[in-house]
Protein backbone atom coordinates (compact mmCIF):
# COMPACT_ATOMS: atom_id res chain seq x y z
CA UNK A 1 0.00 0.00 0.00
CA UNK A 2 0.97 3.81 -1.04
CA UNK A 3 0.62 5.19 2.69
CA UNK A 4 2.14 2.01 4.95
CA UNK A 5 4.69 4.69 6.68
CA UNK A 6 1.56 6.38 8.40
CA UNK A 7 1.19 3.15 10.36
CA UNK A 8 4.62 3.83 11.54
CA UNK A 9 4.53 7.22 12.11
CA UNK A 10 1.31 7.02 14.02
CA UNK A 11 2.47 3.84 16.19
CA UNK A 12 6.03 5.57 16.95
CA UNK A 13 4.24 8.75 17.83
CA UNK A 14 1.53 7.02 20.09
CA UNK A 15 4.91 4.68 21.50
CA UNK A 16 6.87 8.38 22.44
CA UNK A 17 3.09 9.93 23.66
CA UNK A 18 2.43 6.86 25.71
CA UNK A 19 6.43 6.78 27.50
CA UNK A 20 5.94 11.12 28.16
CA UNK A 21 2.70 10.47 30.10
CA UNK A 22 3.91 7.72 32.00
CA UNK A 23 6.69 9.57 33.08
CA UNK A 24 5.08 12.73 33.26
CA UNK A 25 2.39 11.77 35.40
CA UNK A 26 3.56 8.30 37.03
CA UNK A 27 7.31 9.45 37.14
CA UNK A 28 8.50 5.90 35.66
CA UNK A 29 10.18 5.11 32.71
CA UNK A 30 8.18 2.94 29.89
CA UNK A 31 10.96 -0.01 29.56
CA UNK A 32 9.28 -2.94 28.69
CA UNK A 33 11.95 -5.39 30.85
CA UNK A 34 11.84 -3.68 33.70
CA UNK A 35 7.78 -3.35 33.57
CA UNK A 36 7.34 -7.51 33.37
CA UNK A 37 9.93 -7.76 36.28
CA UNK A 38 7.98 -5.75 38.21
CA UNK A 39 4.85 -6.81 37.29
CA UNK A 40 5.65 -10.37 38.19
CA UNK A 41 6.27 -9.46 41.57
CA UNK A 42 2.27 -8.60 41.76
CA UNK A 43 2.79 -6.27 44.53
CA UNK A 44 -0.58 -3.90 44.92
CA UNK A 45 1.42 -0.90 44.30
CA UNK A 46 2.87 -1.88 40.90
CA UNK A 47 -0.38 -2.70 39.32
CA UNK A 48 0.05 0.38 37.06
CA UNK A 49 2.39 -2.21 35.31
CA UNK A 50 -0.25 -4.45 34.20
CA UNK A 51 -2.29 -2.03 33.32
CA UNK A 52 -0.11 -0.84 30.52
CA UNK A 53 1.19 -4.43 29.66
CA UNK A 54 -2.32 -5.27 29.24
CA UNK A 55 -3.03 -2.09 27.36
CA UNK A 56 -0.23 -2.33 25.27
CA UNK A 57 -0.90 -6.18 23.88
CA UNK A 58 -4.16 -5.17 23.69
CA UNK A 59 -3.61 -2.08 21.18
CA UNK A 60 -1.52 -4.74 18.91
CA UNK A 61 -4.08 -7.38 19.22
CA UNK A 62 -6.67 -4.47 17.91
CA UNK A 63 -4.35 -3.42 14.97
CA UNK A 64 -3.67 -7.00 14.19
CA UNK A 65 -7.38 -8.75 14.39
CA UNK A 66 -9.44 -5.59 13.56
CA UNK A 67 -7.27 -2.51 11.44
CA UNK A 68 -4.31 -3.78 9.84
CA UNK A 69 -5.08 -4.11 5.55
CA UNK A 70 -3.25 -7.54 5.69
CA UNK A 71 -1.84 -9.60 8.11
CA UNK A 72 1.87 -9.33 10.02
CA UNK A 73 3.87 -11.12 7.64
CA UNK A 74 5.01 -15.00 9.24
CA UNK A 75 8.25 -16.51 8.70
CA UNK A 76 8.26 -20.09 9.87
CA UNK A 77 9.94 -19.95 12.64
CA UNK A 78 9.13 -23.01 14.94
CA UNK A 79 8.10 -22.40 18.66
CA UNK A 80 11.65 -23.75 19.96
CA UNK A 81 13.42 -21.33 17.97
CA UNK A 82 10.86 -18.29 19.36
CA UNK A 83 11.69 -19.80 22.80
CA UNK A 84 15.28 -19.65 22.35
CA UNK A 85 15.29 -16.39 20.77
CA UNK A 86 12.68 -14.91 23.60
CA UNK A 87 15.27 -16.23 26.17
CA UNK A 88 18.63 -14.90 24.63
CA UNK A 89 16.87 -11.40 24.58
CA UNK A 90 15.38 -11.52 28.48
CA UNK A 91 19.70 -12.66 29.20
CA UNK A 92 20.59 -9.38 27.14
CA UNK A 93 18.39 -6.93 28.70
CA UNK A 94 19.58 -8.19 32.13
CA UNK A 95 23.37 -7.91 30.75
CA UNK A 96 22.16 -4.59 29.43
CA UNK A 97 20.21 -3.22 32.21
CA UNK A 98 17.58 -2.53 30.17
CA UNK A 99 15.42 -3.23 26.60
CA UNK A 100 15.90 -1.69 23.62
CA UNK A 101 12.44 0.64 24.33
CA UNK A 102 13.61 1.69 28.03
CA UNK A 103 17.38 2.45 26.46
CA UNK A 104 16.35 3.86 22.97
CA UNK A 105 12.59 5.57 23.56
CA UNK A 106 13.18 6.49 27.12
CA UNK A 107 16.87 6.98 27.97
CA UNK A 108 17.33 8.75 24.74
CA UNK A 109 14.74 11.37 25.73
CA UNK A 110 16.22 11.57 28.51
CA UNK A 111 19.68 12.16 27.19
CA UNK A 112 21.33 9.28 29.28
CA UNK A 113 24.57 8.73 28.11
CA UNK A 114 24.44 5.32 29.02
CA UNK A 115 21.90 4.82 26.92
CA UNK A 116 23.08 6.23 23.83
CA UNK A 117 25.96 3.73 24.63
CA UNK A 118 23.23 0.44 24.69
CA UNK A 119 21.56 1.88 21.45
CA UNK A 120 24.71 2.14 20.00
CA UNK A 121 25.37 -1.66 20.83
CA UNK A 122 22.28 -2.85 19.69
CA UNK A 123 22.24 -0.87 16.52
CA UNK A 124 25.85 -2.32 16.09
CA UNK A 125 24.46 -5.85 16.97
CA UNK A 126 21.58 -5.87 14.43
CA UNK A 127 24.35 -4.43 11.64
CA UNK A 128 26.32 -7.33 11.95
CA UNK A 129 23.93 -10.00 12.65
CA UNK A 130 21.85 -8.91 9.45
CA UNK A 131 25.29 -8.80 7.63
CA UNK A 132 26.08 -12.46 8.41
CA UNK A 133 23.04 -14.07 8.38
CA UNK A 134 22.29 -12.10 4.66
CA UNK A 135 25.94 -11.46 2.94
CA UNK A 136 27.80 -14.54 4.75
CA UNK A 137 25.26 -17.40 5.90
CA UNK A 138 23.30 -16.09 2.84
CA UNK A 139 20.02 -16.72 4.56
Amino acid sequence: MVMDWWYGLLGGGLIGLSATLLLAFNGRIAGISGMVNGAITFARAESWRWIFLVGMLGGGALYEYGLAPSPTPTYGLTPVTMVIAGLLVGFGTRMGNGCTSGHGVCGLGRLSVRSLAAVISFMVAGFVTVFITRHVLGL
